[in-house]
């Protein structure tokens, strides 16, 4: 495999003829959608087309609001023919971090998560940069492309978004990419996506973390029960973070026949994807960084294990088999009224 950034473009390039119909696959959020529309530019005019195809429902007040923005062309999985396509990029994921992924041959896999070892004729993972967009923002140069503003801005957003505004994980070449983009950004859509992130209908679920949660010095547990995206649980995560005290934040809910986890600490702690990854991973997928992971688990995984209809003995069960994997706490449980009076 080619080391420098400008030998791996030159061997994407390799890979792509002209008559080329290239499918790009994500799980949509900020760093996949910018990685897709660098990918889209990159590949233009070295192809005949390329198609961006999310394989989850957009219901992020924010990822809505950057695919209007900033003009990003996405087309629902369900409304694609894969007989049309003959190469198949896959951004900001691996193959089997969704069922869907795993159904194809990729020709393209470029990552930041943990590296799973896929197979693909060009791989390219890097899980210990802050965002993918910070790779694809690479390539962008190194192809020598000044990107156009809803480009850079999308980069520069995605960049943002997953480092945490440089709280969490990050590298020397995510401070570079940032800074390479500034000039170029379009900061009033900046601020635009910065406001777009709540929904009205999510607050419901605040008032449900708020009454249900369980505190283990530190620790933030939520279990939700059905949720109508597991993004509320990202929504939430991220919010308890937020809180003065409070190291770790675990949310969790269940939609679609899933449970999902959601994990955030505050980059000081245990490695969040390693502990969510040895408490979940034999139910289902699970990992992710340091300080944010993720655990995607089949409902009928868990029927010899827990009832999730039953809220409080499914908290309990998270609770046992997260504490095992993460740093020790003692085992007092407080009230949010606790939290407050910290």
């Amino acid at each position: 495999m080619p080391k420098s950034r400008q030998e791996k473009l030159k061997r994407i390039y390799e890979l792509f003829q002209k008559n080329d119909h290239v499918l790009i696959l994500i799980n949509a959020d900020p760093d996949a959608i910018a990685s897709a529309m660098a990918m889209k530019r990159i590949l233009w005019h070295h192809v005949n087309n390329v198609t961006i195809s999310h394989v989850n429902k957009i219901v992020r007040p924010d990822n809505m609001a950057m695919i209007r923005l900033l003009s990003a062309k996405l087309v629902p999985f369900e409304k694609i023919d894969p007989e049309y396509f003959n190469r198949f990029v896959l951004l900001d994921s691996q193959p089997n971090h969704h069922p869907i992924f795993s159904q194809f041959t990729f020709d393209v896999i470029i990552d930041h998560h943990p590296d799973t070892q896929p197979e693909a004729p060009f791989v390219d993972i890097h899980p210990q940069y802050g965002a993918n967009a910070t790779i694809m923002t690479e390539y962008i140069k190194s192809a020598k492309i000044k990107p156009a503003s809803h480009l850079a801005t999308a980069l520069f957003y995605a960049i943002k978004t997953d480092t945490g505004n440089f709280n969490r994980t990050a590298l020397t070449e995510d401070v570079r990419a940032f800074q390479y983009l500034i000039p170029l950004v379009n900061i009033h859509i900046i601020q635009k996506l910065e406001f777009a992130e709540m929904r009205m209908d999510f607050l419901k679920y605040y008032q449900i973390a708020l009454n249900t949660m369980m505190i283990r010095e530190g620790k933030i547990y939520v279990y939700l029960g059905p949720v109508s995206t597991p993004d509320i649980c990202v929504s939430i995560a991220d919010f308890f973070t937020r809180i003065h005290s409070v190291t770790w934040s675990i949310i969790s809910g269940t939609c679609s026949d899933e449970l999902t986890l959601v994990v955030r600490n505050d980059g000081m702690q245990r490695d969040a994807g390693k502990a969510i990854q040895k408490a979940f991973g034999k139910y289902g997928s699970a990992g992710g960084h340091k300080s944010m992971a993720r655990a995607q688990i089949p409902v009928k995984n868990l029927e010899t294990v827990v009832d999730c209809q039953d809220a409080k003995k499914t908290l309990e069960w998270i609770i046992g088999a997260f504490e095992k994997h993460a740093r020790k706490h003692r085992k007092k449980q407080n009230s949010f009224q606790d939290v407050l009076k910290s």
